[in-house]
């Protein structure tokens, strides 16, 4: 398998994120930010815990006990400290970030010495101060606790330093908005987290006992399987040697996801993805709209640009009537020929199963104006990509979509390269929220531009057990154990439909998320 080279001189790596800032926003924008990237800002520590410690802190609650009978027991005490740095927006302003630094702890050969460096990227959320160093939940409203706790179990505890950012827009950062989905930026973002993570890992004697062993690594779920990718194809492009990446159930193929979402395979939380790809690239590139009510309906428009990120719940956003919870479209078609697919009856490239949770994504107090749904419809009727809704046998992203919204989903589209360091890209086969066919689309791709045999491949968590030879047989045994379990639960708690809701509404955040980072840490354990 491909080397890592040693730890990458801080040079190049901010000569990375000079590289990947490639709009003309960023080139007028970004001269003293780019100079600056990277930069350390401040650090505290959040959390520091012995591997008894860390055990008796994952058996404190359920969740906890079914993390580490997932991950298991840990081998290392963790360090978990909170670092701020410099970085940029989406259109090349001078920004500011956060991150979480994970230091194994321990006297065992897995915790102390030289280790391999990750690169974790985290899933969408909708809260402002979402931090993954906050572990102990001491913000009862961060989600991050949950996913920090997870990546410090399933990785840290296991003798891997972890370097995961927050994002621009989110815990501490001065950027008023989120560049979300955009390829450029949160590489850019990324990668200006591990400088600064390298430079407080190497700045403090007190770490001295642990050092990179020269491996980096990168991984994330959800938008951060899409950031996870990018990072690599950034890191790729500037000469700096990744040993593997392991992304899980993101949205690769972005214009192909997005073309899918519009002709009505409406996926679950379509409303919060929508409202923060269009605003995050609004702000990035500027031509999407003169003004919000051209693309989302009066109701929403007047405060939509400052909605997201917030510090309110999803639910308050929708009992407030500042988000609709579901109806991201209306139920009338933008047009006659468009009847068939407000919504479709017979969804293409996704499976059947999910035909009715796109059918709850039309109604009343919809999200997205008409007449833009129509002329989205109309461009991709004249210029369709190449995953759908017909899969071409490279699907590759539409040659020539004359939208700007579609320009903007192609631009952001990561079918436009090829690895030349291993790839497993992880989901689930069912996924209502992140279509599993980006996956396919990633590879295909990948195998008919030339990519070398056996260098890039799929797992599906919830297909069948190969063979006898299946290096997944466990993981994919343990998905459907879990998902019997949710359904099982549900039914004993009265559901009518078999638990297939309860299942719908676990599949992608717990069922397969979980799945994954145990795949990508077997996947990366080979190498």
């Amino acid at each position: 398998m491909p080397q890592a080279a040693r730890t990458a001189p801080f040079a190049l790596l901010l000569s990375v994120a000079l590289i990947v800032a490639t709009s003309a926003q960023a080139d007028s924008a970004c001269d003293q930010a780019c100079r600056e990237r990277g930069g350390l800002l401040d650090h505290r520590a959040t959390l520091r815990l012995d591997a008894a410690a860390l055990s008796n802190l994952l058996a404190d609650s359920a969740s906890g006990q079914q993390l580490m009978q997932m991950a298991g027991k840990p081998q290392c005490g963790v360090q978990i400290l909170h670092y701020g740095y410099r970085t940029i927006g989406g259109a090349g302003e001078a920004a500011t970030a956060s991150g979480a630094l994970m230091i194994p702890q321990g006297d065992a050969p897995a915790c102390s010495g030289p280790r391999p460096m990750m690169l974790y990227a985290h899933g969408t959320t909708a809260y402002r101060k979402y931090d993954l160093a906050d572990v102990t939940g001491s913000d009862p409203e961060n989600d991050g606790a949950s996913e920090g706790l997870s990546v410090a179990a399933m990785y840290a505890a296991h003798g891997y330093i972890v370097a995961a950012s927050n994002y621009a827009g989110y815990a501490g950062s001065n950027l008023r908005y989120h560049p979300y989905l955009n390829a450029d930026q949160q590489s850019a973002d990324m990668i200006d987290s591990l400088r600064a993570a390298r430079a407080l890992l190497t700045g403090d004697r007190s770490r001295a006992a642990i050092s990179e062993n020269g491996k980096l690594f990168i991984t994330g779920y959800s938008q951060g399987g899409f950031v996870a990718l990018a990072t690599h194809r950034a890191l790729q492009a500037a000469g700096v040697s990744v040993t593997a990446s392991a992304p899980g159930s993101g949205p690769y193929a972005i214009a192909a996801t997005a073309d899918a979402i519009i002709a009505g395979q409406v996926n679950l939380g379509s409303t919060l993805f929508t409202t923060l790809a269009v605003t995050g690239y609004q702000r990035a590139y500027g031509n999407l709209y003169r003004k919000p009510a051209e693309f989302f309906e009066a109701a929403y428009a007047p405060d939509i640009e400052q909605l997201l990120p917030g510090v309110q719940s999803l639910d308050a956003m929708f009992s407030q009537g500042k988000l609709p919870p579901s109806h991201l479209f209306s139920s009338t078609p933008p047009a006659p020929r468009f009847a068939e697919i407000t919504p479709p009856a017979s969804p293409s490239l996704t499976p059947a199963v999910l035909a009715p949770l796109f059918a709850a994504g039309f109604g009343e107090a919809n999200l997205v104006r008409n007449s833009y749904r129509g002329a989205l419809l109309e461009d991709a009727a004249a210029n369709p990509d190449g995953a759908f809704p017909n899969a071409t046998p490279g699907m590759a992203p539409a040659a020539s979509p004359m939208h700007p919204l579609r320009q903007a989903f192609k631009r952001n589209d990561l079918r436009n390269w090829v690895p030349k360091a291993p790839v497993l890209l992880c989901g689930g086969g069912a996924d209502p929220m992140v279509f599993f066919f980006n996956a396919r689309a990633e590879q295909a791709y990948w195998l008919n531009a030339r990519a070398p045999a056996g260098l890039t491949s799929v797992l599906d968590v919830d297909s069948p057990v190969s063979g006898a030879d299946d290096p997944f047989a466990p993981i994919k045994r343990g998905f459907a154990n879990a998902k019997a379990a949710v359904a099982k639960q549900a039914i004993a708690a009265g559901a009518a439909d078999g638990g297939a809701s309860a299942v719908l509404r676990s599949y992608h955040g717990g069922l397969v998320a979980g799945s994954c980072m145990l795949a990508a840490r077997a996947f990366f354990a080979n190498l």
